[in-house]
């Protein structure tokens, strides 16, 4: 047990924390996230696909309906514009250029009223609007799909400059007050839709063009955020059992050797006591015909210290 007690101090408690929390967002947080945007995603690709080759349907008869799936769908409106309904909506592009996108009230043969989006108009010099013209007069046919509202900018409410009204979003009950005009809904979702007209139509500028069915890399990025949150505590397992084999080896390198190893035999096993020549025997005399000694020759520390007056050692 105390093999694991250094986990118990407060760096391993932080590290412990850190990584069960990350593993808790990635499981809970980061992976639905890309996850639901993927489906999201491939709903709206599935329902843009579905549309295109679907014939055209009379908006009237999804007003009062449920909003579910109705999104991009090709419908058919009959009416006439309400005359000084124009409405700019700020912050759009057009090929990358600042732009506006001109929205207007259309009245329908049944005497409800819906939000139309005539498209994007270039901004003069990038910072302010063109002249808008009018839409036509008189009864017109047009062919349009619905889009659900963007919701209101809460810091960014809407404004009057060079005379006409403005907004940062397209949004059928903030343009229903901006224009004192009882907007009707198209249902898509809690705060309803609006008409975007075809190419080609009554009023309209240059249309926003189809979304890519592309689906977008949410589902890989789903599945990179389950990994992490897999490969986290394996990781932490992984440095907890490095501790420990390396805490292990310690303590075998710091224990006292047994009396009975090899080791300790050959530490304690007593040295051969030196062999001396007994003082009685007297040495051999020199043989006379053996070559006589050489000199050992003179180092050169030697040298150096005979010549320098250095110590000898």
């Amino acid at each position: 047990m105390r093999r694991v007690t250094f986990l118990l101090r407060p760096s391993w408690i932080i590290l412990a924390v850190i990584v069960a929390g990350f593993a808790y967002l990635c499981f809970s947080v980061l992976a639905p996230w890309q996850l639901g945007k993927n489906t999201s995603t491939s709903e709206r690709n599935q329902r843009i696909s579905d549309s295109v080759d679907a014939a055209p349907v009379d908006v009237t008869t999804m007003l009062g309906q449920s909003g579910k799936d109705t999104e991009w769908r090709r419908v058919t409106a009959d009416g006439e514009y309400v005359p000084d309904s124009t409405v700019l909506v700020r912050l759009r592009h057009l090929d990358s250029a600042p732009a506006y996108t001109a929205l207007a009230a259309f009245r329908l043969d049944d005497g409800r009223t819906v939000l139309i989006d005539r498209g994007q108009i270039a901004a003069v010099d990038g910072t302010r609007p063109p002249q808008i013209p009018a839409p036509p007069t008189g009864r017109q046919h047009l062919e349009a799909r619905v889009r659900a509202s963007e919701g209101i900018v809460e810091s960014k409410p809407p404004v009057t400059e060079d005379g006409y009204r403005q907004v940062y979003s397209i949004d059928t009950v903030q343009e229903s007050t901006v224009l004192g005009v009882p907007l009707t809904p198209i249902p898509t979702d809690a705060r309803g839709g609006y008409l975007q007209l075809a190419d080609k139509q009554p009023g309209v500028f240059t249309p926003d063009p189809l979304p890519q069915l592309d689906a977008g890399p949410y589902l890989s990025y789903g599945l990179q955020w389950l990994a992490f949150g897999i490969m986290a505590p394996l990781g932490l397992a992984y440095f907890v059992y490095a501790e420990i084999r390396a805490r292990r080896r310690e303590r075998a390198e710091s224990a006292p050797a047994e009396p009975n190893s090899p080791a300790s035999a050959a530490t304690e096993s007593p040295a051969p006591a030196p062999t001396s020549t007994p003082a009685t025997e007297a040495p051999l005399p020199a043989d006379p015909d053996s070559p006589a000694p050489q000199p050992k020759p003179v180092s050169n520390e030697a040298r150096l210290a005979d010549r320098y007056g250095g110590t000898r050692r």
